[in-house]
């Protein structure tokens, strides 16, 4: 082979990634059709290139040593054999040296025709060879085309990757030359060559991630039990050591914080949750909860369900924010969930029936239970004597013992009335509007104490406000305007429609909640506010329309 066209070849294989024996074998059948190309009479001949020859490429016809000559283009008698070379015999190959002198025009055409699309499949067939081990593993790109259809991502030189528009994370934002890393995928093989498909939402694309940046993952001292993810906000992930001694969880968040904070960098801010994972299902379902604290798990093996007992405080922590925590929760264990809080009245229930998880002794439900009520008895007495002793001073009033020396002398406490608070904040008193409350207090039921020189606003034992008399009795004038406000104040009855609204001044109001469609409501208009009443409860307010 002369050293130009060997130089030639290693510069093609070291461009395009083919190696120099895929390149040769191109080569020879370029050739092969050409020739045949160029000599209608060598269409159905069998042809041999030699492009080792240290001259030149040679080209030769093969014929095989029969007996009875069948086909003259491909076979050669045993008698015409042995006049050209005695030591054949029958089976043998006969070559014959038909190189032409100059392809000609045509023929070259068809060389470099067959070259390029030999070059194109040896392409193809290298990057699906190279990739096919490769998935289900991270791959490093660079973004090259953002369209419609996806991302397309080079991954080497004429290796492209697509991520669809549903393998991209909805809170990333791409750009074109942006180094990425992604998920293999898929690798499919089809008449266009290898298709790879690539992602940035695939669940496996952190477990990757936890194997590049935690040794003890790599090396399987750690083992990942379980993913929850939900890309771009939030991931939680079930760690085990396999060696006693081990953290599991330490290994991967690392020297603070270093390892699950290079993770969480290349995710884009995404959430990390690292928990232990237990074979015991009830703990394993607590420690999902995290960072909410869990009080007692009850497992329904039969369906796969489990009710979680958590603290009235923690109870918006273990749901999360729209749900996600309670989720992500149930996706890593593969149970249904259900959250319940523990309330006063469920310590109670809980205390008042004995409960115990065995004979022997309370367990910790219990102690909670107990705990609870004791903490909830001393917080109710101590906040509604300090309250009551504001609201008193407030109105001056003295509730003191030794005011009098008798503690019995001591006038009772007012009584009071109730309101539900509009979502506003307000609410109605005697025909009048007042408010608003603080925002927390919206669609929430406040007790009213007037003493007729001011109004006191209580949500259970806490004074919230106070309002003196002329804002809710109108001064001098009170009584009368009492009894107008009484008079404005008479309800009308309406039917709610199925769309859940009711038709008021040929104004509609709603949508008022379900259970009330078809039923009778009372309206009452207070100030500028119509309020809606069924059974006597104010179930919903709204501004009235000019």
């Amino acid at each position: 082979m002369r050293s130009e066209l060997r130089a030639a070849i290693a510069q093609i294989a070291a461009d395009r990634g083919i190696s120099k024996e895929a390149i040769i074998t191109i080569l020879e059948n370029a050739l092969k059709a050409a020739y045949k190309r160029s000599n209608s009479l060598a269409a159905n001949k069998n042809v041999r290139v030699d492009i080792s020859s240290a001259d030149d490429v040679r080209i030769y016809v093969q014929q095989t040593v029969v007996e009875e000559v069948e086909d003259e283009h491909v076979q050669i008698g045993l008698e015409e054999i042995r006049r050209i070379n005695p030591r054949l015999k029958v089976g043998d190959i006969h070559e014959v040296d038909d190189t032409p002198k100059d392809f000609g025009r045509i023929a070259a055409q068809t060389t470099k025709q067959v070259l390029l699309q030999g070059f194109r499949e040896a392409e193809r067939d290298h990057i699906y060879e190279t990739f096919a081990d490769r998935e289900g593993d991270i791959v490093n790109g660079t973004i090259q085309r953002i369209d419609a259809k996806g991302i397309t991502i080079e991954l080497e030189p004429r290796a492209e990757a697509l991520m669809p528009p549903q393998e991209q994370v909805p809170t990333e934002r791409y750009r074109v030359t942006q180094k990425i890393k992604v998920y293999l995928v898929e690798v499919q093989k089809n008449h266009r060559g290898a298709q790879l498909i690539v992602s940035r939402t695939h669940r496996n694309l952190l477990r990757r991630l936890f194997e590049i940046e935690v040794p003890e993952i790599f090396n399987g001292t750690v083992e990942i039990k379980s993913i929850a993810r939900e890309p771009g906000l939030r991931s939680k992930v079930a760690v085990a050591a396999r060696q006693e001694g081990v953290d599991p969880v330490g290994s991967c968040v690392g020297m603070r914080g270093v390892r699950i904070q290079n993770i969480v960098n290349e995710l884009y801010g995404e959430k990390i949750d690292v928990l232990p994972w237990d074979a015991d299902m009830s703990k394993y379902i607590a420690n999902a909860l995290s960072p909410a604290q869990v009080v007692k798990v009850e497992l329904e093996d039969a369906e796969k369900s489990a009710l979680v007992l958590v603290p009235q405080n923690q109870l918006s922590l273990a749901i999360g924010k729209e749900g996600q925590n309670a989720r992500l929760a149930a996706k890593l264990t593969g149970w249904r969930i259900d959250i319940k809080p523990v309330t006063a009245g469920a310590a109670a229930s809980a205390v008042s029936s004995g409960y115990n998880r065995s004979s022997g002794g309370e367990d910790d439900f219990a102690r909670l239970a107990r705990a609870a009520l004791s903490r909830e008895a001393e917080r109710a007495e101590t906040n509604m004597q300090a309250s009551f002793a504001k609201a008193a001073a407030m109105t001056g009033m003295n509730f003191d013992d030794d005011a009098n020396g008798d503690a019995d002398s001591a006038p009772a406490a007012p009584q009071g009335e109730t309101r539900k608070v509009r979502k506003d904040g307000t609410f109605s008193y005697n025909g009048v509007t007042l408010g608003p409350l603080p925002p927390h207090l919206a669609d929430q039921t406040v007790s009213l104490l007037d003493n007729g020189q001011r109004l006191l606003v209580m949500w259970g034992d806490e004074l919230i406000r106070a309002f003196r008399a002329d804002e809710y009795n109108g001064g001098e004038d009170a009584s009368e305007e009492q009894e107008e406000g009484s008079a404005e104040a008479e309800r009308e009855t309406r039917k709610v429609r199925k769309d859940r609204m009711v038709v008021f001044r040929n104004q509609t109001y709603g949508p008022l909640p379900e259970q009330y469609v078809g039923q009778q409501v009372e309206l009452e208009i207070n100030s500028e506010h119509l309020d809606i009443y069924a059974n006597g409860e104010l179930i919903d307010s709204y501004l009235v329309s000019e």
